[in-house]
């Protein structure tokens, strides 16, 4: 998800300060994934989200996993991302609110992403009772496997951002494909759910990308409701 430009109608200008929240997570995030380097097996079976009944599970993992990252490429496209329309979202509706929003939507996506691992994980129980050894293999890799990036609490400023301004038009890089924020976030949740139900992109969470967007959708339109959406929280 790399933008280059949008028209921010009825946002003004993009801001040349970058507001504190997005700031200190984007610093924390690449202190991370430094910490990663250098000592990258602590730093995954201590913070990366292991299904709950794996031995590395740890109850603070929901919130850690979402400061780590694959790789270089993975932390820049989730930072720019979030530096591109988090940094819009912040200025509207200060630094509390928005940490509220991103940690909402970034759990809300670890939330969805462990759900349908459980419902994956009943089939292959049953499976291996029966005496499949392909099932228990596939118990023992997803007990085995983390799941690591802000992936999910992206989605979800993704979707904050497109609630507000609809009508803003974002251009892809590849492809270069320009509209509107609604219809993209529209295009990306139907991505998300298509490859997620079909299995297709392997290592990648699509449920917890599907989640961000959810949960994003929820936070909104219950601020909507409460006729608090633009209220700021500093």
């Amino acid at each position: 998800m790399s933008y280059y430009s949008y028209d921010h109608r009825g946002g003004g200008r993009f801001p040349a300060n970058v507001p504190t929240a997005v700031k200190n997570i984007i610093i924390i995030n690449a202190l991370v994934m430094v910490m990663t380097a250098l000592n990258k097996t602590f730093m995954y079976e201590t913070f990366a989200l292991f299904y709950p009944t794996s031995p590395f599970f740890h109850w603070w993992q929901p919130v850690t996993h979402m400061f780590m990252h694959g790789g270089f490429w993975h932390l820049f496209f989730n930072m720019y991302t979030l530096f591109i329309f988090g940094s819009v979202l912040e200025r509207v509706w200060g630094t509390k609110k928005f940490l509220v929003f991103y940690f909402v939507t970034g759990l809300g996506a670890a939330l969805v992403h462990t759900g349908v691992e459980w419902i994956q994980m009943q089939s292959l129980i049953s499976k291996a009772a029966e005496g499949s050894s392909a099932a228990m293999a596939s118990i023992h890799a997803m007990k085995m496997t983390p799941t690591v990036g802000a992936s999910g609490a992206i989605y979800g400023v993704l979707m904050g951002y497109a609630m507000l301004y609809p009508d803003s038009v974002l251009t892809l890089i590849f492809p270069p494909i320009s509209l509107k924020a609604k219809w993209f976030v529209l295009i990306f949740a139907a991505i998300e759910l298509l490859t997620g139900v079909t299995g297709t992109g392997g290592g990648i969470a699509h449920f917890a990308h599907l989640g961000g967007l959810i949960f994003g959708f929820l936070l909104m339109w219950y601020w909507k409701k409460n006729n608090t959406l633009y209220s700021r929280m500093d």
